[in-house]
C-alpha cells in the first residue's frame, strides 16, 4: 500500500509542478498546447494497450464494455455538473472549477496504477509518463488563468496541492479495490478508467491542445502516442 501511495504521489506531483510553473511566469500558448497534445497521444496509447487490451485479457470483453460505458457516462455527467455549477459563475469560481476538472481527469488515470500493482504487473512506465506529462499543461494553463483572474498564489497553491493529494490517494484506492477482487471486476475497473479518459480526451484535452497550438497538435499527439507505445513495449 505504501508503494502504491508513493507511485501515486509521483504521478500527481506534476500537478503541483505545473501550478508552480504557472504561478512564476506566463507560458506561450503554443508550448502548452504542444505538451498537452503530446500527453493526449500518450494517454490514447495507454487506453488502448494498458487498459482495454489488458482488461480484455484479464476478465473478457463484456466486463470491459460495461466498465467502458459506465466510465464514459460518469465523466460526462460529472463534468457537466461541474460546468453548470461553477464554470459560469465568474472569476471567483474559476479556481474550483479548474481544480475539479483536473480531479475528474486524474482519478481514473491513477486508479489504474493501483490496479496494475494489485495484478502483480508493477507500474506501467508508459502510463506513468502519460499521466505526468498530461498533468503539466493542464496545471500550467489553469494556474495561469487563475493568477490572471486575481486569485492569490497562496490560494492557487492550496487548491492544487489538495487536488494532487486526492489524485495520489486514488492509486492505493485502486490497489485496495482490485486486490482480491474477481477478474471480471478488475476488467470492469480498467474499462471504467478507459471510458472516462476517452470522454475527457475528446471533450477537453484534445480541443484545448488544438486551440492553443493549431494543426501542429496532431503531430505532437502522434509523437506522444509513439513514445508511449515504445515505453510500453520496452517495459513488457
Amino acid at each position: 500500500m505504501l508503494a502504491a501511495l508513493g507511485w501515486g504521489v509521483l504521478a500527481a506531483s506534476s500537478l503541483v509542478l505545473g501550478a508552480f510553473l504557472g504561478i512564476v511566469r506566463s507560458w506561450p500558448g503554443l508550448l502548452v498546447g504542444l505538451v498537452l497534445a503530446f500527453g493526449a497521444g500518450a494517454l490514447i496509447s495507454s487506453v488502448s494497450f494498458e487498459l482495454v487490451e489488458d482488461g480484455v485479457s484479464i476478465g473478457g470483453g463484456p466486463a470491459v464494455g460495461i466498465g467502458l460505458a459506465a466510465g464514459a457516462l460518469a465523466y460526462f455527467v460529472l463534468s457537466r455538473v461541474v460546468e453548470g455549477r461553477l464554470g459560469s459563475s465568474g472569476a471567483a469560481a474559476g479556481g474550483p472549477a479548474l481544480a475539479l476538472g483536473a480531479f475528474l481527469d486524474g482519478i481514473p488515470e491513477q486508479l489504474v496504477l493501483g490496479i496494475g500493482l494489485a495484478a502483480g504487473e508493477g507500474v506501467s512506465v508508459a502510463l506513468l509518463v502519460a499521466i505526468f506529462v498530461s498533468n503539466l499543461p493542464e496545471a500550467i494553463g489553469s494556474a495561469t488563468d487563475m493568477k490572471q483572474s486575481g486569485t492569490s498564489p497562496r490560494a492557487i497553491w492550496l487548491l492544487w496541492i489538495a487536488v494532487a493529494a486526492l489524485c495520489a490517494l486514488a492509486t492505493p484506492a485502486g490497489l485496495w479495490l482490485a486486490d482480491g477482487a474477481s477478474d471480471h471486476f478488475k476488467a470492469g475497473v480498467n474499462g471504467f478508467a478507459a471510458g472516462a479518459l476517452l470522454v475527457m480526451l475528446v471533450d477537453s484535452m484534445i480541443p484545448e491542445a488544438t486551440e492553443r497550438s493549431g494543426r501542429t497538435a496532431g503531430l505532437a499527439t502522434t509523437l506522444g502516442f509513439a513514445v508511449a507505445v515504445a515505453l510500453s513495449t520496452a517495459s513488457a
